[in-house]
């Protein structure tokens, strides 16, 4: 899944932890990589996130913080981030979306939607 702002494109792949969940607990274990790439001319500062989590119950979660996994990257124009991380739901299946702020060096700030991705134990699918 992927999305595109002005010159800024986010790229989000999950993976469901199988052997970390206990279905029987209300414990799903989900991880997502995700990628930043920076088609702008010049670079550009990441420095907060904010994330809506839903689960299949509806609960809705939402974080705001700064930066990611620790971090406020600057990428370089034509180059990508990446980073991994993670999360726990009490449902087999949820959703995600948000966005970052970006800073570019002139201090224009940049909203990029993260796009709305599933967290899915496959074995639910079916």
């Amino acid at each position: 899944m992927s999305s595109e702002t002005p010159n800024i494109q986010v790229e989000v792949n999950t993976v469901f932890h199988e052997k970390q969940s206990l279905a029987e607990e209300g414990r799903f274990v989900f991880s997502y990589n995700i990628r930043i790439t920076n088609y702008n001319t010049e670079p550009v500062m990441l420095v907060s996130r904010y994330w809506q989590i839903i689960d299949g119950a509806e609960k809705v979660q939402e974080v705001n913080g700064q930066g990611v996994v620790g971090q406020q990257p600057t990428i370089p124009s034509g180059e990508s981030f990446e980073y991994s991380s993670g999360i726990i739901l009490q449902t087999p299946t949820g959703i995600m979306h948000g966005h970052y702020d970006f800073v570019t060096e002139n201090g224009e700030v940049i909203e990029a939607p993260i796009p709305a991705f599933t967290l899915a134990n496959p074995a639910n699918l079916h």
